[in-house]
């Protein structure tokens, strides 16, 4: 999945992909580095972040859906408000990444109709406070996997059906380093027991990479490949990414490994 941020204020490339040409390009691009779903931002969501009006988010997202669509690509929209979902899948999206977990006011509704994908994250907190005071759990994994499992019987039982559904345990929001490196050891323990959603990831570039490396954010690029590898060997079906074409490169490798063991085992 290729990061598309359609915000001036993203924390790691806000306001170079405002414009719709530029974003249809950098699309264009991404899909050439081999990803196989754009999401598609406009309301940056790091730590401190200020929300956007709703209809400032609309005026940068809807345009794009409408011009990416005729990419023939999935497409999903990381939006939290129920009115941008609704417009968002009414233009052509395929999929709602919302870090709320389907939790604001309206959102079921805004999704209930339809087939598109729903990926529900974790988040302690909110994005303007979340990283603010050290954020506390009882065991991270076992709480995040509560919170999904709590989430997905809510979106079930709103009549939503599960095929839809994929899971995203937050990294970096409202999280220490400690959490994030946690979440990422358990991936698969994160999942509600008897279960078999999905796991959606999103560590590019995060806080937590430059915590274990003592980098910068434009010089995580193999740290966020190393993540992106671990997190697949751990079970997770799509990674969120900002540099798509290395960690296409790293999980053609880690695939051919994996495929070579199985051919051996034979």
């Amino acid at each position: 999945m290729g990061i598309l941020n359609v915000t001036p204020d993203s924390f790691s490339d806000g306001g170079r992909f405002l414009a719709r040409d530029d974003a249809l390009r950098r699309a264009e691009d991404m899909l050439a580095d081999g990803a196989e779903i754009i999401d598609i931002g406009g309301e940056s969501t790091r730590p401190g972040a200020v929300p956007v009006p709703l209809d400032e988010e609309l005026a940068r997202v809807i345009p794009i859906v409408e011009a990416l669509r005729q990419l023939n690509v999935p497409l999903s929209v990381d939006t939290y408000k129920p009115a941008v979902m609704r417009a968002a899948l009414a233009a052509g999206a395929d999929m709602i990444n919302d870090i709320w977990g389907f939790r604001q006011p309206g959102a079921l509704d805004a999704v209930r109709e339809g087939n598109g994908g729903l990926c529900v994250m974790h988040m302690l907190g909110e994005p303007q406070t979340m990283q603010a005071v050290e954020p506390v759990y009882g065991d991270v994994v076992a709480d995040v996997r509560a919170f999904f499992g709590e989430r997905v019987a809510a979106l079930m039982n709103a009549g939503i059906a599960r095929e839809r559904l994929c899971l995203d345990p937050g990294y970096g929001f409202g999280k220490t380093e400690a959490h994030n490196f946690a979440l990422l050891a358990h991936l698969a323990d994160t999942m509600p027991a008897g279960t078999n959603f999905p796991l959606l990831v999103g560590m590019s570039r995060k806080s937590m990479l430059g915590a274990a490396t003592g980098r910068k954010k434009a010089e995580r690029v193999a740290a966020g490949v190393a993540a992106a590898v671990c997190a697949a060997e751990r079970g997770a079906a799509i990674v969120r990414v900002h540099d798509v074409a290395p960690t296409v490169d790293a999980m053609k490798v880690w695939k051919a490994t994996k495929d070579a063991a199985r051919v051996r085992h034979h």
